[in-house]
């Protein structure tokens, strides 16, 4: 009976094996099978790894090929790493920035934009600091912006006719508007270390 053999044995089983601590560290050797095992697991990972990426590689590298087509006079392969490392040339670039002048219209900005919004706020100081005629108005001229500040300051803005106001609802406030005092843009980071470029080339020279 299950009962009688379960009294034999006792109730909690057969006892676990006494461990010996008295010599302060483990008196059985490691068990070398288990590493080599993990080892040789791992070995085989990162091989079978491998091929399915190059073959991966492969696959995608034909089906681009596939696409592209047959080389021809116009398509070339280059070596890219046969270039090396192109030094920077100042010949070269400007020969490149007369080769793209002749490219029509619109063309792609080779520096985010950074020249043509200098060049934008240049044309701009030329109509806020100096005086000049206005196209298809004869006898108009635009004065410098500080001359007509000076002419505000002097005379005052010119009032429109007061217009019939409605009453004031109660915690109503009556609406201020101030003039701005700026010529309405701000200098760029780029235009800004120009600046500094040539304010420092300027104290160099004598």
């Amino acid at each position: 009976m299950p009962q009688h053999r379960d009294e034999e044995l006792g109730s909690h089983g057969p006892e676990p094996e006494e461990i010996d601590t008295s010599a302060g560290y483990e008196l059985s050797d490691v068990r070398v099978t288990g590493i080599v095992v993990f080892l040789t697991a791992l070995a085989i990972f990162v091989a079978v790894t491998g091929i399915l990426c190059y073959g991966i590689g492969k696959v995608i590298n034909a089906q681009l090929n596939k696409e592209d087509g047959p080389n021809s006079k116009w398509t070339k392969t280059a070596e890219v790493r046969e270039l090396g490392n192109l030094p920077s040339s100042p010949e070269l670039q400007n020969k490149m920035a007369e080769l793209t002048q002749q490219f029509p219209t619109p063309r792609v900005q080779t520096d985010d934009g950074n020249q043509d919004v200098a060049d934008l706020h240049a044309r701009e100081d030329l109509l806020l600091d100096n005086y000049t005629r206005v196209d298809g108005k004869p006898g108009t001229v635009r004065i410098p912006i500080e001359r007509a500040m000076e002419l505000v300051a002097q005379r005052g803005l010119a009032t429109a006719p007061a217009a019939q106001k409605s009453p004031l609802m109660t915690g109503d406030n009556v609406p201020t508007i101030q003039d701005p005092l700026t010529n309405g843009f701000a200098r760029t980071a780029y235009e800004l270390d120009v600046e500094a470029a040539r304010a420092a080339e300027a104290k160099r020279q004598p």
